[in-house]
């Protein structure tokens, strides 16, 4: 496809979140020629997510200054979006999308960008509760933002304390609110950080008055007209005015295992984010693939690996030599603390903290002599330089990294 790239030909994207519209706007830039068709659910313009825990909470104009693309741009680069529709079926054999508007759409390539959405427990009693609220989407927002507008002073519990938990516990406590955070694990980010970093994070929450629990698994919810109950295994109870889900989130994956994808946590993808399918590619939160540093199959959920995944798969379908080669990285505000994270931790069998101040230090994770993983505190030093680590694979002295005198650059053996 080296001349007319994918002339009266047509990409259909189903997903039009970071990665549907970057991998839309890059087919562009790749010079695909063909017709694209963008479509999503969400009825707002795409938008930019991570500010949802964040800016979106205080400001309701946020979600417009926040956009992905403006609406012009769409008409500007011919890409046809489709807002409010949803994809019920993929018929491999003919290359159609039965849509839920009553028609179907043909496809050359399809790009399934279809992402995740909030996970809602199997909690007793939490179907029927009042003013219980996920967070995922610009709805959700809205929901919590008309909720709390009505008492800024409202009791609220979080159920889960991930980075979602936590950034809108923040968010929540600079709008005055009594904020209440339940983890079931005994610390806060107990899946993902080492516990010298959890500490951190729950003496930060605690100084700006929020209250976390941990060791605490919700076993039932008890709705009343005014209060919620949120009863514990513990038998312990807390009271709330709204209840707010941050328990993590379940792939949209239910469209690709129908038409009979492969699939193993997510959409199987090979490193130019083709699937089982010669046709059809999968980007995003919705996928599982091999990462060559890790030597391990990973499915990720930042916006990074959306857009880095985006733009290998517009270069893919106009039949340009890429794969997909890149260390994850990941980060988190809460309150006035800029957290950086680059690499993976799992499987890590020593932690090196470098410590600048109270509030300025970062945490090396290492297996043997390797660098896995850097967790940042105001410490873009910190982010920059493990990067650059983590990729050459460089022997690091960790008695000069312990030194916080010693300059980041001269650590390497």
């Amino acid at each position: 496809m080296s001349e007319n790239l994918g002339k009266n030909q047509i990409c259909l994207i189903i997903g039009a979140s970071h990665a549907g519209v970057n991998c839309a706007f890059a087919l562009r830039k790749e010079g695909w020629e063909g017709k694209i068709i963008l479509l999503d659910s969400d009825p707002e313009l795409p938008y930019h997510r991570p500010p949802l825990s964040k800016t979106y909470l205080y400001n309701a104009e946020a979600i417009g200054l926040n956009l992905l693309k403006s609406a012009e741009s769409y008409a500007k680069e011919n890409i046809q979006l489709l807002l409010k529709i949803r994809a019920l079926r993929i018929d491999r054999k003919t290359q159609i999308v039965q849509l839920d508007n009553g028609t179907w759409q043909a496809y050359d390539k399809l790009v399934l960008a279809t992402g995740a959405r909030a996970m809602i427990p199997s909690i007793p009693g939490l179907s029927e509760a009042k003013h219980v609220y996920p967070l995922r989407t610009a709805a959700d927002i809205n929901e919590i933002r008309n909720k709390i507008s009505q008492n800024f002073s409202q009791e609220v519990v979080i159920i889960g304390g991930g980075y979602i938990g936590l950034e809108i516990a923040a968010s929540l406590r600079k709008l005055e609110a009594k904020v209440t955070v339940l983890e079931r694990e005994s610390r806060v980010l107990a899946r993902v950080t080492a516990p010298e970093l959890s500490l951190f994070f729950e003496n930060l929450h605690a100084e700006n008055g929020v209250f976390i629990h941990c060791n605490k698994q919700v076993t039932a919810i008890k709705g009343g007209s005014e209060k919620t109950q949120i009863i514990c295994a513990d038998g312990s109870s807390f009271s709330a005015d709204m209840l707010v889900l941050g328990v993590g989130i379940q792939v949209n994956s239910e469209l690709a295992s129908a038409s009979g994808l492969e699939m193993e946590n997510g959409i199987r993808v090979d490193l130019t984010t083709l699937t089982s399918d010669e046709h059809i590619y999968a980007i995003g939160d919705c996928t599982n693939h091999f990462n060559p540093h890790y030597q391990r199959y990973l499915r990720l959920e930042c916006v990074q690996n959306a857009v880095d995944q985006a733009k290998i798969a517009a270069a893919a379908i106009c039949s340009k030599d890429v794969f997909y080669d890149t260390i994850p990285w990941f980060w988190s505000d809460q309150y006035e603390v800029k957290f950086q994270m680059v690499g993976l931790s799992t499987g890590y069998e020593e932690v090196i903290l470098r410590k600048e101040s109270e509030k300025v230090f970062s945490i090396w994770y290492f297996k043997g002599n390797e660098l896995l993983a850097v967790d940042a505190v105001n410490s873009a030093k910190a982010y920059v330089w493990g990067t650059k680590f983590i990729k050459s694979g460089e022997q690091i002295d960790k008695a000069k990294l312990k030194n916080s005198e010693v300059e980041l650059k001269s650590i390497g053996k």
